[in-house]
């Protein structure tokens, strides 16, 4: 993977999202042949779905090295995940180092390589939700603090960035990495078991993610949310990948929302993503998932109260809900009268932003 005569680069991912990120500049990077590069997993997450075949399905090489940190808190993870990669360093310093998304990892990485003095960009740079309250908006706080050049999906985290102060000639607006992996797996999505198995029709379920703690966490909380959604979604069935952590809360409530909620195994991306693209819509609390709804021209509802991709309400086929599960109703009931925007994708979602990453390294490397 790497030679004594390039510049090496280090690619760092901490959670499964990240490598998705991280796989088109991956393949950029040896199109172009310019750069080394080694891929390096914090072991920030223990995923179970991220067996051999993850990164044989999705045409992501397995990580170079592996920091094994696993689990923990907040700041035992910061702390495994500063060490480890100061120790990579140390053994062998890389020319620049590049962090993606808003996970630990993303932060720790990025203030231990300042401090060894290497360079850093932060891919999706300049994102912001403004609410603190989210471990995530701290790690993009702080990694933003740190960051030398910011590769940036939307005109909104370029204002973020230049209200901040960072000089322009810093910031390079590429586009969306996570949009060129969908685009690249669109033809390889494939059908789920569960979807013969649940008797589901295409465009006649909805797909529900939900695992923010202000959602999920109190029993009640999700009771009545789980109700809004059962009373208003008509005759369509309901399809919830539950994370294991939230089924020990699911299992704490007693009531029947009966056969037309479907609690399922979490899924793989191709088939998670196929059931997107063939559902009615989606509800969720995740901030990834409304951008490949809005390429994928799905009805989205987000049951936050902030969002740190506001180009997919402002330009795509995202509406922001809020957490009170009483006006969920007003957009479901337009939803069913054929009534949702249409949306488009966003400016440079094209599948090309890995290329464009690239071609900047040329300059900063």
């Amino acid at each position: 993977m790497t030679n004594n005569t390039k510049k090496l680069i280090d690619l760092i991912a901490g959670a499964r999202p990240n490598f998705m990120k991280i796989a088109p500049i991956i393949e950029a990077l040896k199109k172009d042949g310019v750069f080394d590069y080694r891929l390096i997993h914090t072991g920030q997450h223990y995923d179970k779905a991220m067996s051999g075949s993850f990164f044989e399905d999705l045409g992501i090489p397995m990580p170079d090295l592996n920091l094994q940190v696993g689990s923990g808190t907040q700041a035992k993870q910061t702390a495994g995940i500063m060490i480890g990669y100061e120790k990579v360093l140390l053994e062998r310093k890389s020319d620049f180092c590049i962090v993606v998304g808003d996970v630990t990892s993303t932060m720790a990485c990025a203030i231990t390589a300042q401090k060894m003095l290497v360079p850093v960009a932060h891919v999706e740079g300049g994102i912001r939700s403004g609410d603190w309250t989210m471990p995530e908006e701290i790690n993009r706080l702080a990694t933003d603090a740190v960051t030398n050049y910011f590769f940036t999906t939307s005109s909104y985290a370029n204002d973020n960035l230049s209200k901040a102060g960072v000089d322009k000639r810093r910031i390079f607006f590429v586009g969306n990495t996570m949009i060129d992996t969908l685009l690249r797996q669109m033809p390889k999505l494939r059908k789920p078991e569960i979807f013969d198995q649940a008797g589901l029709e295409a465009k006649k379920f909805i797909v529900l993610t939900l695992h923010r703690p202000a959602n999920v966490d109190d029993p009640a909380k999700l009771k009545e949310l789980l109700d809004a959604i059962v009373a208003d979604t008509e005759n369509d069935k309901i399809i919830w990948p539950v994370h294991p952590r939230t089924r020990k809360v699911l299992a704490q409530i007693t009531s029947d929302f009966g056969e037309r909620l479907i609690c399922a195994e979490p899924m793989g991306y191709l088939e998670f993503n196929w059931m997107v693209k063939n559902s009615r819509a989606v509800i969720t609390d995740s901030g990834g998932i409304t951008e490949e709804t809005t390429v994928m021209r799905i009805p989205c509802m987000t049951m936050r109260d902030n969002t740190e991709r506001p180009e997919t309400i402002e330009v795509g086929t995202n509406e922001l809900i809020g957490t009170d599960p009483a006006k969920l109703s007003g957009y479901l009931k337009r939803l069913y009268a054929g009534e949702w925007k249409t949306g488009q994708i966003p400016e440079l979602w094209d599948g090309h932003t890995a290329e464009r990453i690239v071609r900047c390294l040329h300059d900063v490397v």
